[in-house]
């Protein structure tokens, strides 16, 4: 369980890659009635040097886990942050107050992977990854049912409901922490 004395929520956004997870979480920022960092994962992984080697094959990072989770582990502390990353399992139970998983047509995120400029092997073994719910069981398996939400994710219209819905969330977190709405 989340820690109960943080001023504000810690919401973890997941999803394969190319589900729509950063645009998320920086709407969500930028509406969320109470402050909220949004912090893409990725991204600070290679700002901060919290990686092993870089894989060329699959053109990624291979991130070192034990250093990102001791940088994270103070800023998540604090609360009022927003992960955005393509899994979750890897952050304790005890520091997500909501999962949200994105997911999104597999015709739609090949597209959307290709326009990234994904290699072929990339796109295959993420649209693979989508049509096997991979994200969502890694989701349900680590965290309580109650707090895991999952999400559609193919266009404006469901960006915007999603935003909307997690928004109403973060009101009712407020007031059954003891915060005044």
């Amino acid at each position: 369980m989340a820690s109960p004395s943080r001023q504000a929520p810690v919401i973890i956004i997941t999803g394969t890659p190319g589900t729509g997870k950063s645009t998320h979480a920086q709407m969500l920022a930028d509406e969320s009635p109470i402050p909220l960092k949004h912090i893409n994962v990725g991204e600070w992984v290679k700002e901060r040097g919290l990686y092993e080697d870089f894989d060329q094959e699959w053109q990624s990072y291979t991130v070192d886990e034990d250093k990102l989770l001791d940088e994270l582990e103070p800023v998540v502390a604090e609360g009022g942050i927003i992960l955005d990353w393509h899994t979750c399992e890897i952050f304790p139970e005890r520091w997500a107050d909501l999962v949200v998983v994105l997911r999104c047509d597999h015709t739609r995120l090949w597209e959307r992977l290709e326009k990234r400029g994904y290699p072929l092997k990339k796109i295959e073994e993420n649209n693979e990854a989508e049509i096997m719910q991979v994200v969502l069981e890694e989701a349900r398996s680590s965290y309580p049912a109650e707090i895991v939400v999952e999400l559609k994710s193919e266009g404006t219209e469901d960006l915007e409901a999603n935003v909307e819905r997690m928004v109403e969330w973060i009101t009712l977190w407020r007031k059954d922490h003891g915060e005044e709405v």
